[in-house]
């Protein structure tokens, strides 16, 4: 019985530490999880509502490439560059109107993204240039004597070269990632302009990458694009974000 007691101790010794062993190894791995890292690269693509307006827009082509870098986890500096050509008919003035611009800012994203997702919500700013002509078709002098009837339209075919403009955009958009690196976004824009430089006679009533202008020097602008991701190097997510990022996400859940 003395021996029997001895052997089942013994026995139970080594479960423990047998036990103790799995516990700390099971701890080891736990602790040796790698940390979470974020992909930074750049993004590439096209504003498809300019490239499938040109199909059903007889008056109108153009092409818009855009492009963002990530700098930090919530910042993106961002890029935009495209060209117009797009006839106005108006009612009193018909004009051709063809250029390039150039729109460059930053992104900032507000969106919280849960494991692996790279989803953005951002509001960005843009500092635009466009360098483009103006072609003055036809115009119609105003008669204010309707009863005599309507001023017949006067054929000119003025152009005139040399023609610019400097604008800023306030930005609204976002990316949401719908196949592996390929992005699907839009974005709507309020745009101020800062300067231009004006034909003579009439004023720029469209300016390639400001759109229509509204009471000389306010505009509105939209996009819609598809994007792909060039990952370039990967960064670990710091303890105090990803603390940050869980409060975050604990309070959204309340």
């Amino acid at each position: 019985m003395k021996y029997i007691s001895k052997f089942t101790f013994s026995i139970a010794l080594v479960l423990l530490a047998f036990l103790g062993n799995a516990q700390e190894e099971k701890t080891v791995k736990k602790d040796s999880i790698p940390p979470k890292t974020e992909r930074y690269g750049l993004r590439v693509g096209v504003d498809l509502f300019k490239l499938t307006r040109s199909f059903y827009e007889k008056d109108y082509r153009g092409i818009e490439l855009v492009g963002d870098y990530r700098l930090t986890r919530k910042h993106y500096l961002a890029v935009e560059l495209g060209n117009e050509n797009k006839t106005v008919d108006d009612d009193q003035i018909n004009f051709t109107t063809k250029g390039s611009y150039i729109r460059v800012g930053f992104d900032y994203n507000s969106y919280q993204n849960w494991l692996d997702m790279e989803n953005i919500i951002s509001i960005g700013l843009r500092y635009g240039v466009s360098s483009f002509s103006q072609t003055l078709n036809s115009y119609e002098i105003y008669n204010p004597n309707q009863y005599f009837g309507e001023n017949p339209a006067v054929i000119a075919g003025d152009e005139y070269s040399g023609l610019s403009a400097q604008w800023i955009e306030v930005v609204a958009g976002m990316k949401a990632e719908v196949f592996n690196n390929v992005f699907i976004g839009f974005s709507f824009r309020l745009n101020r302009l800062m300067s231009q430089k004006l034909p003579n006679n009439f004023d720029n009533l469209y300016i390639p990458g400001f759109n229509r202008t509204y009471n000389g020097d306010f505009g509105v602008g939209f996009n819609y694009t598809v994007s792909y991701f060039i990952p370039l190097y990967k960064s670990t997510v710091k303890a105090k974000e990803k603390a940050k990022a869980k409060a975050k996400a604990k309070e959204k859940k309340k």
